[in-house]
């Protein structure tokens, strides 16, 4: 691992856009509601394919050593680095919040610094897998597979919405769809069961903030679906299919669809991973599909602990227990069952959240945590959580740790396929 000699230096942006090093504040971070000061071993190389942001209505932070205090820079603003796939955070970009700013835009907030004509950012590659590296993407490749495949079912409703995904919010999963390989995206439902603050398909319009991207408005057909599914099996090196996407509702609303377009697809091919990201509110929907041959689910959520849970993800007519059943349910059928964990520094490694992931991994006995980045504007979240902050441990200490305790659990950031699934179900 890379690490600068010293800790970076503090950037900050001016009103035109432009961006800066201080010539001696030190980079800072944002642990919960804390601003702390950074170590190099804190930093990495900004991954490639990140994303530098300014965050506008807010003051830059640094620490002054001469002074040993920190300072804001009322009239500078922020920067933060939006960290590439694969990547964890585990510190956030450190500002002050000015009087009447506006809600941040749903995305992961992390803390960045400059030193030696370098970026670096805070944060550790917890999955190798490649699949969203940038510089596997050909945007050339992905337009013409879109005419090519629009050509072989040119009556598919579900590859319009995927091909305009592909080309308009270029997602890594639906231009691997149109590259033939890797994990695809099957989204199929209009609707949700939860009410998550940080949605990134729908928001109320008061909430303030702008979905990145539009929900599916249909429910595809059974055959639409696998139609899809079968083709990218056939084609794809490694292939996982994967219903519940970043834009649409809960899938599990529109099971029995799912459950007949798995039928299909297994009438055709026992070959492929067929995956279901959820928030897991109805066991007995799992167990159904999982009998019509689905491989593995992922649960998301923002804590373990259920009042934070809650708290965030505002469940509609389930409960935390049912998700946690649902984990169950997979798990009894010696299906692949992954935890969707946001990451937010300063409340995901607490010692009270350890305390209750470890809980409930022991509980429920899933088969890998996926360590995503928290996608919410750091200011609201930290209100929504203001009464779980504490002692904390660190996020890379938090991941080695669980490594530790959990040998036989999977750690990393994506969906695996077949090879990874049947070696860590032998454990």
């Amino acid at each position: 691992m890379i690490h600068p000699r010293k800790t970076p230096k503090l950037l900050y942006a001016h009103d035109d856009g432009s961006y800066y090093d201080h010539p001696y504040l030190e980079a800072v971070g944002r642990s919960g509601n804390d601003i702390v000061r950074l170590k190099p071993s804190d930093f990495i190389p900004l991954p490639e394919g990140s994303e530098i942001f300014l965050l506008q209505g807010h003051s830059a932070i640094g620490f002054n050593s001469r002074k040993n205090e920190m300072e804001v820079m009322h009239n500078k603003t922020a920067i933060s680095s939006f960290i590439a796939p694969a990547h964890t955070q585990t510190y956030l970009a450190a500002s002050k919040q000015k009087k009447n700013a506006v809600v941040l835009p749903l995305y992961a907030y992390s803390a960045v610094g400059f030193l030696d004509n370098k970026l670096w950012a805070t944060a550790v590659r917890v999955d190798p897998d490649i699949r969203q590296d940038c510089d596997q993407f050909d945007q050339r490749m992905v337009e013409k597979n879109v005419l090519e495949v629009k050509k072989k079912f040119p009556q598919n409703r579900l590859l319009e919405h995927i091909a305009h995904c592909a080309t308009v919010y270029y997602c890594p999963a639906a231009r691997n769809f149109f590259l033939y390989r890797w994990e695809a995206p099957l989204p199929t439902s209009p609707a949700c069961n939860s009410r998550c603050i940080g949605c990134i398909s729908w928001q109320p319009k008061s909430s303030g903030m702008v979905s990145p991207q539009n929900r599916i408005t249909f429910i595809p057909t059974p055959e639409e679906i696998a139609e899809l599914a079968v083709f990218h099996i056939s084609h794809a090196p490694d292939p996982v299919v994967s219903f519940g996407q970043g834009c649409e509702g809960e899938p599990l609303h529109v099971w029995e669809t799912i459950l007949e377009s798995i039928k299909i697809m297994r009438s055709k091919t026992k070959e492929g991973i067929i995956n279901l990201n959820t928030n897991g509110s109805k066991p007995h929907a799992i167990e159904k599909l999982v009998e019509a041959g689905l491989d593995s689910i992922r649960i998301s959520m923002n804590s373990a602990q259920e009042k934070l849970y809650n708290l965030y993800h505002n469940p509609v007519g389930y409960t935390f227990s049912d998700l946690a059943e649902s984990c169950k349910v997979a798990r009894r059928a010696g299906k692949w069952v992954s935890l969707n964990y946001f990451v937010f520094p300063g409340i995901t490694d607490t010692v009270a959240e350890t305390e209750a992931l470890c809980r409930f991994l022991d509980e429920n006995n899933p088969t890998m945590i996926q360590w995503r980045n928290f996608n919410i504007d750091p200011d609201l979240y930290g209100k929504i959580a203001k009464d779980f902050t504490g002692e904390t441990r660190g996020v890379a200490d938090l991941i080695e740790f669980i490594k530790k305790k959990y040998p036989k659990m999977y750690n990393g950031y994506f969906n695996p396929g077949v090879e990874i699934q049947k070696k860590f179900l032998s454990l």
